[in-house]
C-alpha cells in the first residue's frame, strides 16, 4: 500500500504527481463548500487519478497532519496491492428515509470478504444514527463502519458529498474494503464535562426532541444557555451538546449535537436519534480535556492497527466535530497534535471538521453516529 498526500490552493493548484503514483485506486479529498462546489477540484483529481474511486465532502475545516486549513483542499491518494474496493452512492432524500438509504448502501456493498466501510454523508438532510443502523443491518456486525457527516462550517446552509461524481447535495457515498490484507483501526473519544441535572426524554420522534421532564426542550435549553447564547441557536448549541443515556444500559452513552431548532414547536433537531425514555444531560468542554480525548482516540486507533500487523504505508483519517473547533478556537491545533503523537508523526494524516462522526462505540463495539467527538480511522495492508 502506498499513500501520497496532496493539497490544492488557488495560487499553486495541486502540484505535480509522479507518473508511477497515478495508478492509485482510492482518493479521499476534503475542502470548504465554496472551494469544492464548482466540481473543478473533483475533475482535477479524476484527471490525475483516472482509475481511482474518488470520495470527498465539504467540511468545517480541513486537517493535514498537525495543520488546520480553511483555504485549501486536502487529499490522499492510496494505491492498494491486495485489497479490492467497491463504491456505492444513494440519494439522501429526507431524514425519515435515512435507514432505507443506509440499507441500500449496505446491500450494494455486501459481498464475501467485506471487512470495512468508510462512509461520507450529507450533513443536514439525514438522521445519522438511522443511516448507520441501516448500513450495519445490511452488512452485519463484523464489518467495521467509520466516516462522518459533511460540514459547512458554522453556517448550516448546505453540505456536499462526492462519490465518483462532482460534490452534490443530498448524497451519501461509501467505499467498501475487501479481502484478508486490509487492516482497519478505529478510535473515538470526547472529553466533555457534564453539568446540571440529568433529565428524562419524555417526548421525541426520531432525531427531534420535544420535551425533557415534561417541559418543552427548547425552553429548558435556552434557560441554560442564557439570553445571548440562545439568540445564536442553533450555532451556539455546538458549545453545549447533550449526552444521552440508555436507561437499560447506563454505560452505553452517546453525545448528540443540535442541527436546527423550531421556535414555534419549541423543539430541537439533532444529528441522530434521541429516544424517548432515555436520559439527557448538558455538557461543556475545556481545552485540556478535549485535547486529551483526541489523544485517546488516536491511541485506540493506533493500538488496533498495530495489533493486526501491517506493512508499507499507513493513512490516518481524522474526523472531529465542528463544535470542538468552535469552542477551542486557536487551541484546536492542540487536539490535532495530541492525536498525531499517539498515531505516530510518521503516519500521514488528513481529515475534516464535521457535523457528525461515525465509529464503533468504545464499549459495545456497535458502529454508530457520535457527535462532539474526535474519531480516528487508520488504514493499512498486511505485510507481504
Amino acid at each position: 500500500m502506498r499513500v501520497d498526500q496532496l493539497s490544492w490552493s488557488e495560487t499553486a493548484g495541486w502540484g505535480s504527481v509522479a507518473d508511477d503514483r497515478r495508478a492509485a485506486n482510492l482518493v479521499f479529498f476534503f475542502g470548504g463548500r465554496r472551494a469544492v462546489a464548482c466540481g473543478a477540484r473533483y475533475r482535477d483529481l479524476r484527471t490525475l487519478f483516472p482509475d481511482a474511486h474518488i470520495l470527498g465532502c465539504s467540511t468545517g475545516g480541513q486537517i493535514r497532519n498537525d495543520e488546520l486549513i480553511d483555504d485549501e483542499v486536502v487529499a490522499a491518494a492510496i494505491g492498494f496491492d491486495n485489497t479490492k474496493l467497491r463504491l456505492a452512492c444513494e440519494p439522501a432524500t429526507a431524514p425519515e428515509s435515512s435507514r432505507s438509504c443506509g440499507e441500500a448502501i449496505g446491500k450494494a456493498l455486501a459481498a464475501p470478504g467485506l471487512v470495512a466501510i468508510f462512509v461520507l454523508s450529507d450533513g443536514l438532510n439525514v438522521n445519522g444514527s438511522e443511516l448507520v443502523a441501516g448500513i450495519a443491518g445490511a452488512v452485519g456486525e463484523r464489518v467495521t463502519i467509520t466516516g462522518g457527516l459533511a460540514g459547512d462550517g458554522s453556517e448550516f446552509q448546505e453540505t456536499l458529498v462526492a462519490g465518483n461524481c462532482a460534490p452534490r447535495r443530498h448524497l451519501v457515498a461509501a467505499v467498501g474494503f475487501y479481502g484478508p490484507a486490509i487492516r482497519f483501526g478505529h478510535g473515538n473519544a470526547g472529553g466533555w464535562d457534564e453539568f446540571g441535572p440529568r433529565r428524562q426524554i419524555t417526548r421525541s420522534a426520531g432525531n427531534v426532541l420535544f420535551e425533557l421532564d415534561g417541559e418543552p426542550a427548547l425552553d429548558l435549553y435556552e434557560r441554560y444557555l442564557g439570553e445571548d447564547d440562545a439568540k445564536g441557536l442553533p450555532g451556539s448549541a455546538l458549545l453545549f451538546p447533550l449526552r444521552i443515556f440508555n436507561g437499560e444500559r447506563p454505560d452505553h452513552d452517546i453525545v448528540r449535537t443540535i442541527l436546527a431548532v423550531d421556535r414555534a414547536a419549541r423543539s430541537m433537531t439533532f444529528a441522530g436519534d434521541v429516544p424517548e425514555g432515555w436520559t439527557a444531560q448538558l455538557m461543556r468542554g475545556n481545552f485540556d480535556r478535549l485535547a486529551g480525548g483526541a489523544a485517546k482516540a488516536g491511541r485506540r486507533a493506533a493500538d488496533t492497527i498495530s495489533a493486526s500487523g501491517h506493512g508499507g504505508d499507513q493513512l490516518a483519517i481524522l474526523v472531529s466535530c465542528i463544535g470542538r473547533r468552535l469552542l477551542m478556537g486557536q487551541h484546536t491545533l492542540d487536539e490535532l497534535e495530541a492525536a498525531g503523537v499517539e498515531i505516530g508523526l510518521h503516519v500521514p494524516r488528513i481529515g475534516f471538521y464535521s457535523y457528525g462522526e461515525i465509529s464503533p462505540h468504545l464499549r459495545s463495539g456497535v458502529c454508530q453516529l457520535h457527535n462532539q467527538t474526535m474519531t480516528v480511522t487508520t488504514i493499512a495492508e498486511a505485510a507481504g
